[in-house]
C-alpha cells in the first residue's frame, strides 16, 4: 500500500508517481494514516524532514516483509543455483543474462516481479532437472534443439516409458497453481511494460553478442554442469545455423543429376538370399583398451564367414543409437545435420525417402523390423516406415517386458519368418538391447550362470558378460535358421551401434573429461570404432571392393546390397563411387563436401524434401 507521509503543519500530497517505475500497488484500498508532524511556530529551527533511510524503512513496514521476501527469495535461489551449477565466468556471465530475459519476459507480460521471479525460476529448476535426466541417458545435457524439436510423439512417450510422471505433473500444477495465485494477489509492485520490454532487449542482445564472439564448444555438451548457460548460448547457434543452411547440409544448385526415375525392374545373377540385419547394441573389440582381461575365445564373435574382422565407424559415441539406426537405413550421414543431429531420425521422418528397405523392396523383398523401445522413441516407426520398412514391431507389439535378452527377439525373428509369403525374399531388421547401460547391476543373473568374471571393475566384466550371452544367443538363432528354414539362404550382417560410454576413459585413459570431449567432438575413429561382420546361411556372399576392411556407417546398406548380389540403383551407384574414390570415408571425405553434394544430387532427385 501506498503511505503518504506528512510534514510541518500542512499537508503534503504524496506524489502519485513517486516511483516512475517501481511501485506499490493499494490492492486492499486502506486509507493511509494520517500521520501529521507539527512544529510549534515558536520553535529554535525548522524540521528539514526524515532522511532517505527513515522513508525507505517507513515504506518496508507498511509494505510488510513477506511481501518483500517473495520478490527477493527466487533471486537469491537463483544465485546460488548459479553458483552450483555454472564454473566460470562466461557461464555465470550467460546465467545471469539468461535469467534477466526470462525474469523480463514475464514481468513484461504481468508486471508483477514477485511472480515473474518464481516463474522464472520455476523454469530453471526444471531446466536442471531434465538436463541432468538427459545427460544419465545420453551423457548430453538439455539444449535448445530439444524445445525446437518438441512435439506431441515426444511427450506421448515420456508418458508410456514413465507411467507415474502424468500424475507427477498433475500434482506439480495442483501445488503450484495456487502459490502463482497467492504471488499474483500479494504481489505489491507493479513495474511499467515498456522499461521491463527494454531490460529484456538489452539482455537478449547482450546474450546474443556474447555467443557469437565467445561460441560455446560442442565439446561442453558432454559436461554435467552449465544448463542455463548452455541452453540459452545453444540458441543462438541453433538460430544462426537454421538460418543459414536448414536443418541438414546440402551443397549448392548443380547441373549433375541422378538418372531417376527408377527402374522398376530388379534381375540379380542369382537367387536373392532372405537378408537380415542385426543392430548388437554397445558392442566393441574392447581389446581395443590396454589391460583389459577378456574371456577365453573372446573376439571369435566379430569374425566374417571369411575369418575377418572389420571395422564399423559409428559416428556416436556411449548413447544415441538413432545415429547409427539413420545411417544404417537411410544410408546417409547424420553427421549432415550439425547440430540438429540428435533429433536426426525425427527429422528425417517423411522427408528422407531413400534407403536400404525401399530398395529392396524394389528388387521384390518384403520388409520388417523388430524394435526393442516405443515406436515413438525419437520418432523411430515413422522414421523407418520412411525409409521403406512395411512392418514394424516395437516393444508393445512383441509383448516385450523392459530389457529382454537377445534370444527375446531371435524367438520373435523366427516365428514372423515362418509366417512371410512363400518364396518372396524378406529383409528383417532386429534391433537389440541387452546390453545397453547401465552395467553395474547384473543383468538376468539367470542366464549364462557358468560366466566367471575376468577380473576387471565391474562394470566392465558384467559387460564381457553380456556379450557372451549375446555370441551364445545368436549361435543359436543362426542353428534355429538352419533347421527351420533348410535350404534357404540367408545373408546375416551384424554391427556394433556405437561404443559404450565407458569406452572413452579405458581408450584414452590419460584423459580428462574434457579433453575427451574434445577428441569426440573431432571424430577421433579410434573413439568411434565397433565392428561389423557378415554372415552366410546356405549362400556365398558375393565379393566385391565395396566390402572393405573399414567402412564409415552409411556405407553398410550399399555393402549388404554388393554382398547380397542386389543391382543398384542410381542412387547407390553414385554413393558406390564415393565410397571407392574416398577409401570408406563418407562425411570426412574432402571436409564433408562429398556428403553435401550427395545430400543435393537426393533433393533434386526428390529423394529428400523439405530439408
Amino acid at each position: 500500500m501506498t503511505v503518504p507521509l506528512q510534514f510541518c503543519d500542512t499537508v503534503q500530497p504524496a506524489a502519485p508517481d513517486a516511483l516512475a517505475v517501481l511501485r506499490p500497488a493499494n490492492r486492499l484500498r486502506v486509507p493511509a494514516p494520517d500521520l501529521k508532524f507539527s512544529v510549534s511556530s515558536m520553535a529554535s529551527a525548522p524540521n528539514s524532514g526524515p532522511s532517505a533511510t527513515t522513508a525507505v524503512l517507513a515504506s518496508v513496514a507498511a509494505l510488510g516483509i513477506w511481501r518483500l521476501l517473495a520478490v527477493v527469495a527466487p533471486h537469491v535461489a537463483a544465485l546460488a543455483l548459479m553458483y552450483q551449477t555454472e564454473t566460470d565466468f562466461g557461464s555465470r556471465l550467460s546465467f545471469l543474462l539468461a535469467w534477466g530475459i526470462l525474469n523480463f519476459f514475464w514481468i513484461t507480460l504481468l508486471r508483477r516481479p514477485a511472480l515473474s521471479g518464481a516463474l522464472s525460476l520455476t523454469m530453471v529448476v526444471v531446466l536442471v532437472l531434465l538436463s541432468q535426466l538427459k545427460h544419465d541417458v545420453v551423457q548430453m545435457t538439455v539444449n535448445f534443439i530439444d524445445l525446437m524439436m518438441i512435439d506431441r510423439d515426444t511427450v506421448a512417450f515420456l508418458f508410456t516409458i514413465f507411467p507415474n510422471l502424468r500424475w507427477s505433473v498433475i500434482g506439480a500444477g495442483l501445488v503450484t497453481l495456487p502459490l502463482m495465485y497467492a504471488l499474483w494477489w500479494l504481489d505489491p509492485f507493479r513495474i511499467r511494460r515498456l522499461p521491463a520490454l527494454a531490460c529484456k532487449l538489452a539482455c537478449l542482445a547482450a546474450l546474443v553478442f556474447y555467443s557469437v564472439y565467445h561460441p560455446d564448444e560442442a565439446w561442453r555438451g558432454y559436461y554435467d554442469d552449465g544448463y542455463l548457460s548452455k541452453f540459452f548460448r545453444s540458441g543462438v547457434t541453433a538460430v544462426s545455423d537454421f538460418v543459414q543452411y536448414g536443418f541438414m547440409e546440402s551443397a549448392a544448385a548443380t547441373n549433375e543429376r541422378l538418372n531417376m526415375p527408377l527402374i522398376d525392374a530388379c534381375h540379380p545373377a542369382g537367387r536373392r538370399p532372405n537378408i537380415i540385419m542385426i543392430h548388437d547394441e554397445s558392442s566393441f573389440d574392447i581389446r581395443a583398451a590396454q589391460g583389459i582381461k577378456v574371456p577365453p575365445g573372446y573376439g571369435s564373435h566379430f569374425k566374417s564367414w571369411d575369418g575377418k574382422e572389420r571395422t564399423f565407424l559409428a559416428e556416436s559415441n556411449g548413447g544415441p543409437s538413432w545415429f547409427t539406426e539413420y545411417n544404417v537405413l537411410a544410408g546417409l550421414s547424420s553427421r549432415s545435420f550439425g547440430r540438429f543431429a540428435y533429433f536426426v531420425t525425427r527429422i528425417a521422418s517423411g522427408r528422407v525417402e531413400r534407403g536400404l528397405p525401399l530398395a529392396l523392396r524394389r528388387c521384390g523383398y518384403d520388409t520388417m523390423s523388430l524394435y526393442p523401445a516405443y515406436g515413438g522413441f525419437m520418432g523411430a516407426r515413422s522414421f523407418q516406415m520412411t525409409t521403406g520398412v512395411e512392418r514394424f514391431l516395437d516393444s508393445h507389439d512383441l509383448g516385450a517386458k523392459d530389457v529382454e535378452p537377445d534370444s527375446f527377439f531371435y524367438d520373435k525373428a523366427l516365428r514372423l519368418m515362418g509366417d512371410r509369403t512363400p518364396n518372396k525374399p524378406l529383409f528383417t531388421f532386429i534391433y537389440l538391447g541387452a546390453n545397453h547401460f547401465p552395467w553395474e547391476t547384473r543383468f538376468r543373473p539367470d542366464l549364462l550362470p557358468n560366466w566367471r568374471a575376468p577380473g576387471n571393475v565391474r562394470s566392465i566384466d558384467e559387460y564381457l558378460r553380456r556379450q557372451a550371452m549375446s555370441a551364445e544367443q545368436y549361435k543359436t538363432f543362426v542353428a534355429g535358421l538352419k533347421k527351420n528354414f533348410p535350404g534357404e539362404p540367408f545373408l546375416i550382417v551384424r554391427y556394433g551401434d556405437h561404443q559404450p560410454e565407458f569406452a572413452p576413459a579405458i581408450l584414452e585413459p590419460g584423459l580428462d573429461e574434457g579433453a575427451i570431449g574434445k577428441k569426440l567432438d573431432a571424430y577421433d575413429p579410434r573413439l568411434y570404432a565397433t565392428y561389423y561382420a557378415i554372415d552366410a546361411v546356405n549362400f556365398e556372399p558375393v565379393k566385391s571392393d565395396a566390402v572393405m576392411d573399414t567402412i564409415d556407417g552409411p556405407y553398410l546398406p550399399l555393402v549388404i546390397q554388393e554382398a547380397a548380389g542386389i543391382p543398384l540403383d542410381p542412387s547407390f551407384v553414385e554413393q558406390r563411387n564415393i565410397m571407392l574414390r574416398c577409401k570408406g570415408m563418407f562425411y570426412g571425405c574432402d571436409d564433408g563436401a562429398e556428403a553435401r553434394r550427395f545430400n543435393r544430387l537426393l533433393i533434386d532427385a526428390g529423394m529428400i524434401r523439405g530439408l
